[in-house]
């Protein structure tokens, strides 16, 4: 029976991991604190949920993602595809990649070193469980997906089986392009990425609001359901930021303002703070969250939940010696259906 890129979640009591980010001991710590084995096992027959990012930027994305598969392979656990794991597929080699890329090897080790890169001989399978995984997972009383729940985009990939993924995938792409260069903004954005290529990566360097990205952006996020869904919905930025190592001209927007359904939403991606900062000292992303309680449910209905507590960022932490214990970037679980959180520091809180 083949595998879609909408699947069903397992029956039962779950707990929801945020994004892993290539950070195994936290991966490890908190599994253990929730009461699993380390083979995914549960005195309460629990299920183990992923949301997606399991690699970039921590020490060792590869063993994560071994992990991982031995999990879900002992149907111990059930995952979906971020945004990360969607740029490794289609070989958009980006910031914090460099544990895969060759070409981001010597880029990433200012920030991230030391990184424990895939081996050559195991890149294919690398590929090849990834490209398993489904979007979005579902079931009466709860969604989840990596950025955004969107009904169209949802429906759009229903009936896209998992081995076409990459064929689907690329010819949205290729129609984007196609609206793009009718509309004359695809050669506008070539010609900006072209100009700006030596300082995109360059938080020094005063660059203007380049409005050809933000157009090729938008169309991009319009025409792709995947990107959608792994990414976010997006709109024009005010002023040029830096985030991500890089410079962006668009902004993510908070979509679960608008999300109208009563099934609630579990999703990682939006880099939230779990103690959070003065805005001044938090990530652009975090803003989105900076007026939401972190243990309060959110959006039109107050059924969606971001259980991305930004543990991506504890790089930070490493390049100053400092221990997990007082790190402001934290791995967490949501237990459904208790809406419980749960850190790998061992911070438990109910949610609201």
């Amino acid at each position: 029976m083949p595998n879609f890129l909408v699947q069903p979640l397992p029956a039962g009591s779950l707990d929801i991991i945020g994004d892993v980010h290539g950070e195994l001991q936290a991966l490890q710590q908190l599994i253990q604190n929730l009461g699993y084995q380390e083979d995914g096992s549960h005195p309460e027959q629990r299920s183990l949920i992923f949301v997606g990012d399991y690699c970039d930027r921590g020490p060792n994305s590869p063993a994560v993602i071994e992990y991982l598969k031995s999990l879900i392979n002992n149907n111990k656990a059930k995952g979906i595809l971020g945004n990360h794991e969607i740029n490794l597929l289609i070989d958009d080699a980006k910031d914090g990649s460099g544990w895969y890329f060759d070409q981001r090897y010597q880029s990433d080790l200012k920030n991230y070193s030391p990184f424990i890169r895939a081996k050559p001989q195991n890149r294919d399978k690398i590929r090849e469980f990834l490209s398993s995984l489904p979007i979005a997972l579902e079931r009466d009383d709860l969604r989840i997906v990596h950025a955004a729940w969107n009904n169209p985009a949802i429906d759009a990939i229903r009936s896209v089986k998992n081995e076409d993924f990459l064929d689907f995938f690329f010819e949205c792409e290729r129609k984007a392009d196609t609206y793009a260069e009718n509309k004359g903004i695809l050669n506008k954005y070539l010609a900006a990425k072209q100009e700006w290529k030596e300082k995109i990566e360059d938080p020094k360097t005063l660059i203007p609001l380049l409005q050809a990205y933000i157009d090729y952006d938008l169309v991009k996020n319009d025409f792709n359901p995947i990107r959608l869904l792994t990414s976010g919905t997006e709109g024009p930025a005010d002023r040029p930021f830096f985030a991500g190592n890089r410079w962006r001209f668009s902004d993510r927007t908070p979509w679960w303002n608008s999300y109208q359904d009563d099934i609630p939403v579990v999703f990682g991606h939006y880099w939230r703070q779990l103690f959070p900062q003065p805005a001044a000292k938090m990530s652009k992303y975090s803003l989105l969250f900076k007026d939401i309680d972190p243990f309060s449910w959110h959006g039109a209905k107050k059924n969606t939940f971001c259980v991305d507590f930004s543990v991506g960022a504890r790089w930070r932490d490493r390049r100053k010696d400092q221990a997990p214990e007082g790190s402001a970037f934290h791995l967490a679980a949501l237990r459904w259906p208790e809406k419980i959180i749960m850190t790998d520091t061992g911070f438990t809180q109910a949610t609201r």
